[in-house]
């Protein structure tokens, strides 16, 4: 899948700066955002939209989901060449999504550098997320593929729904890390995961198999793929946060011992909850909700759930979707190639270290 992403990323960057320029000019806004009643006001627009999403897109991301769309394209028998601005979508909702986020937790870095809201401040950040989250119905109504309408309608329609339960895995897991105690069962974890990972992810499949033209069936079992990597992805990530020491931190793009600063309640903080012994469990929960931590109190609540085995237990989960989701690629008459690199997707996500 590295070839793949060697491969692939340069393509995808090419197509997301000609469908967002990193230089803007009226004639771009008129024809991509609609003619202006009055004047758009170009330079305002560069520095306050452009700008900003570039620092962003500049800082990093292997827009492996932009490469895995083109695979699942490939898979079914198609010219992934033909897609590429498609292949864009759920890279820049991606992008939208961690702008958001970092405000929302008050992230300090994202991908080795300062977060968006700390270098052009909130008001700029969350009016680029929010941008990037409708440029891609442009993308869908500009018809670069040729769609016809009932292929855009499927395209819209489920962009709607997915992307609406984005917000419904993102709003559980606010609540839970403004709560102190760990009150989470593993199954509303796992729901949590395949809404605010898992719908970017099945907007990947669903939306390649969608201007392909293929079934409804198969579109479903492409989005169950995705849905259960993405599952695997999520904890796979939050397993890399508490294993980063101080200095992989730097290279893994984010502050050591994130997700325990910020209180996250994660498959391994539940398992520790469940498996622990009380006085193990309270001194996790007082860390988790405490408004600064030590490094060395992120490493106390590391050991406590390394003493619990939720390391290993998460680990364990992790492949086991991993495999559900290759199931899923089963007799599918996909083309073997692409469907090997699909599969091999799934290893992937638990595997890397950054």
């Amino acid at each position: 899948m590295e070839e793949a992403l060697v491969e692939w990323r340069p393509h995808v960057d090419e197509t997301i700066a000609e469908l967002l320029p990193r230089e803007i000019d009226a004639d771009y806004l008129a024809d991509f955002f609609g003619e202006p009643t009055f004047s758009y006001h170009v330079d305002a627009i560069q520095h306050s939209l452009a700008d900003p999403i570039w620092d962003l897109l500049d800082s990093g991301g292997k827009r492996w989901r932009a490469v895995l769309f083109l695979v699942v394209v490939e898979a079914v028998g198609e010219d992934p060449s033909d897609y590429l601005s498609y292949a864009c979508i759920p890279e820049i909702l991606h992008n939208g999504t961690i702008i958001v986020d970092d405000v929302e937790d008050d992230a300090s870095t994202r991908r080795g550098a300062p977060a968006l809201h700390h270098q052009h401040g909130k008001d700029v950040a969350l009016n680029a997320g929010n941008a990037l989250y409708f440029i891609p119905l442009n993308i869908i109504a500009r018809n670069d593929a040729d769609l016809d309408s009932d292929r855009r309608l499927r395209a819209y329609e489920m962009l709607t729904y997915e992307f609406n339960r984005t917000h419904l895995g993102q709003g559980m897991d606010i609540r839970w890390h403004n709560e102190h105690d760990i009150d989470v069962t593993e199954d509303q974890y796992y729901e949590m995961c395949a809404c605010k990972t898992g719908c970017l992810t099945r907007i990947v499949a669903r939306l390649a198999a969608i201007v392909t033209g293929q079934s409804e069936a198969v579109e479903e079992r492409l989005a169950s793929y995705a849905e259960r990597m993405a599952i695997s992805f999520q904890i796979a990530d939050d397993i890399l946060d508490v294993e980063h020491t101080l200095d992989q931190a730097g290279d893994f793009g984010k502050e050591f011992g994130n997700d325990v600063k910020e209180g996250k309640k994660t498959l391994m903080t539940i398992y520790t909850a469940e498996q622990a012994p009380p006085e193990d469990v309270a001194r996790l929960e007082d860390i988790l909700w405490a408004d600064d931590n030590t490094d060395e109190e992120v490493l106390e609540a590391i050991d406590i759930m390394q003493e619990a085995g939720a390391i290993e237990y998460a680990r364990e989960r992790a492949r086991t979707f991993a495999a559900e989701a290759r199931a899923e690629l089963d007799d599918l008459d996909l083309d073997p190639d692409a469907e090997a690199q699909l599969r091999a997707f799934t290893t992937y996500v638990i595997e890397r270290s950054a």
